[in-house]
């Protein structure tokens, strides 16, 4: 049921987090994969530990915001693995965080750069891509904040990650007659390196935010991406799935 075998996926942000565990769980499921980041030595590490555990990964580095690269991904899929089944669109960044009247013009178009362009400039490569193979499942990696709840001084960020259910909502609707599958995925509060646990204390307060009153190992949210990568998934589209651990319905 979540066997990826044959398929061949595009993992965005992969050099640590979310990005990386779910690129190593798509590998040890049967895809071919490439993975993509800014960091080239981390790519190439990851590539090497995907090797060593009997899977096929291709890394190439660059910046998502740029159309170019968000091209040369999906031709390096198809050149290498012979097309793309499967687009887990998952960087992200908090960007610059303030009240309205202090947040920067720049600052709020990096966050929406770097959070939703790159998602339109992935999709609008990828869906073709998919579309030639028959099928597909696009994957944007969103949050609950701006969804179902508001933190003062994220403003920007709210904003993009808001926009992505939008954009998965559109796209599953006009691309489901083409069986291309489009769903965002929600994670909670999760321990990355860019997670924002400065303190003890600060840790302590985001897990009790939680309804499980813990935040999130990477490889927990992988698995609800392989899930909408799947067939597991095959008659799920259009979602915002929540993979929060309860954020968004806790009020204890």
């Amino acid at each position: 049921m979540f066997a990826l075998a044959g398929k061949v996926a595009i993992v965005t942000g992969a050099s640590s987090g979310i990005g990386r565990a779910t690129a190593k769980l798509f590998a040890a499921h049967g895809a071919g994969l490439v993975v993509a980041a800014r960091r080239q030595a981390e790519l190439d590490t990851l590539v090497a530990e995907i090797a060593e555990a009997g899977g096929t990964a291709v890394a190439l580095a660059g910046d998502v915001r740029d159309e170019t690269y968000a091209k040369a991904l999906v031709d390096l899929a198809v050149e290498r693995f012979g097309g793309l089944d499967i687009a887990f669109n998952n960087v992200g960044a908090v960007g610059e965080m303030g009240s309205i009247s202090d947040l920067s013009l720049e600052g709020w178009r990096e966050t929406l750069d770097t959070n939703l362009t790159s998602a339109f400039l992935g999709a609008k490569y990828q869906v073709p891509a998919m579309i030639e193979r028959g099928s597909g499942s696009l994957i944007f990696t969103s949050t609950f904040v701006g969804h179902t709840v508001g933190m003062p001084g994220m403003t920007g960020y709210a904003a993009s990650k808001a926009g992505l259910i939008g954009l998965t909502q559109v796209l599953a609707a006009e691309y489901g007659p083409k069986a291309i599958r489009v769903n965002a995925l929600l994670p909670g509060g999760t321990d990355t390196p860019a997670a924002t646990f400065k303190t003890p204390e600060s840790r302590t307060f985001v897990e009790n935010l939680h309804a499980l009153k813990r935040v999130a190992r990477p490889e927990e949210i992988a698995r609800s991406a392989l899930y909408l990568a799947s067939d597991a998934s095959s008659f799920t589209t259009g979602t915002a799935l929540f993979a929060d651990g309860g954020v968004s319905i806790n009020r204890t």
